[in-house]
């Protein structure tokens, strides 16, 4: 690759700004940003909520001019190597890459949208972007009613941030345990112990029918086929951050007032937060032509099937694999600069771990962490150590010599060594000793 090589990278997120930083003056990088924010970490963006932090805090490193912010990409012409702008700019490329991340998943609610609507109602927020985050948190006061629907990771990211803010916070997982993806049996019910402790009602196992709302509403029509009275989203994947329907609040807005669950009992809400997942966002690559599963599909050079086009972030799949996590998206980022400046090491996978703290102010906070499979097999080998006085709960999981997985809650001091065995692929000699307090020292 040389300077005058052009790179243009659809989207301003981790992934995209990282590449950017990477390559420095090795080519001709132009950033496509849709948000007109500042860069930020959205990862951050619950303590933002939370009010432990202010949101210039969030603030990745300024990209300088290769970055373009508030423009969308609406287009990518191949034959002409050329990506159309919403502005009505064309950008130029040798090299494409796609980092154009994922988008709140909205569930098919009644009443989330009217009849051929692209709004939401006034009170209903995705938590996403940093719009998201900014809209919500003006919306919250001391004893403000609000409903979380999504028991995963980002739901229980924002439930403890709305107590936190002083809110009375009820929490429906449509699964049997909050963090299921994470969490075992053991460690979720600690977790769910510590937020009813923070004051959060929780209903697991606990499906959302619909919302209730009060405002105008349009005339009655009969359902599309297929419809079957429900509202379903409209196409919404590939509208990108800062815009997602908004909550806004102009005359004869509707707002939200309750939630119906499936067995017809009733919530009220002032406040609803949507926190049903993400999805890739695949529309640019799919208009191309370019081969999409789940994520757009890339080898072990983050190459699609265009060889002058990558795709790294939580728009990308690898091996099967889309992963949605800060960590992969840097590796990924890493990892194509290596690619674009010719000291190429295939990318074989990320080792997530995750983490989250979860704090209150009476209660004291819960650390937790997560790596690897968390459920073991038949025939694995499984070492737990739980201390209910003390709020801590250890476990991992071992198949034939070697650390597959591992859950801790309460006191992490010992997760770096175990992290770093499990990324290895090492035998752990004393597992009993990684599991202690002195972190395998």
């Amino acid at each position: 690759m040389t300077s005058d090589q052009r790179v243009v990278v659809i989207g301003g997120g981790l992934a995209g700004l990282r590449l950017a930083q990477r390559l420095g003056p090795a080519a001709a990088v132009t950033v496509l940003g849709e948000e007109t924010h500042a860069p930020y970490n959205r990862v951050l963006l619950a303590e933002v909520l939370a009010g432990r932090y202010a949101p210039e805090v969030t603030a990745l490193p300024a990209p300088g001019p290769v970055l373009r912010r508030g423009v969308r990409a609406v287009r990518v012409d191949r034959a002409e190597r050329a990506v159309h702008c919403d502005d009505g700019t064309v950008a130029r490329y040798d090299t494409l890459v796609l980092a154009t991340g994922s988008n709140a998943v909205l569930p098919p609610l009644r009443g989330l949208f009217e009849p051929d609507g692209r709004e939401l109602p006034d009170g209903v927020h995705a938590f996403r972007t940093m719009d998201d985050c900014l809209a919500l948190s003006a919306a919250l006061r001391p004893g403000v009613r609000a409903v979380v629907i999504g028991g995963g990771l980002l739901g229980v990211s924002a439930t403890r941030a709305l107590a936190a803010r002083g809110a009375q916070v009820v929490l429906a997982q449509q699964g049997e345990r909050l963090m299921e993806r994470q969490l075992d049996a053991e460690a979720s019910a600690l977790l769910h112990a510590h937020l009813t402790s923070l004051g959060v009602e929780i209903h697991t196992e606990c499906r959302v029918r619909g919302l209730i709302t009060s405002g105008p509403r349009p005339e009655p029509r009969a359902p599309k086929a297929g419809e079957a009275g429900m509202s379903a989203p409209p196409a919404f994947e590939e509208r990108g951050p800062g815009r997602s329907p908004g909550n806004g609040t102009a005359l004869g807005q509707r707002r939200v007032t309750g939630v119906e669950l499936a067995d017809g009992y009733r919530l009220d809400a002032d406040v609803v937060v949507l926190a049903c997942g993400v999805r890739p966002r695949t529309g640019l690559a799919r208009a191309a032509g370019l081969e999409v599963r789940t994520g757009i599909v890339v080898d072990d050079h983050l190459r699609t099937g265009d060889p002058r086009i990558h795709a790294i972030g939580d728009c990308a799949e690898h091996d099967g694999q889309v992963y949605g996590l800060a960590g992969a998206a840097l590796e990924q980022a890493e990892a194509l600069a290596a690619v674009l400046t010719g000291t190429p090491a295939p990318y074989t996978g990320t080792r997530a771990l995750t983490r989250l703290t979860l704090g209150g102010a009476e209660n004291g906070s819960l650390d937790l962490a997560a790596f690897g499979e968390t459920t073991a097999l038949p025939g694995d080998d499984v070492v737990r150590l739980a201390d209910a006085t003390r709020r801590t709960y250890r476990k991992v999981v071992v198949r034939g010599d070697r650390l597959v997985g591992g859950v801790l809650l309460g006191e992490l001091s010992t997760v770096g060594a175990l992290a770093r065995t499990w990324e290895g692929g090492e035998a752990p000699h004393d597992l009993f000793h990684l599991l202690t307090d002195d972190g395998g020292h």
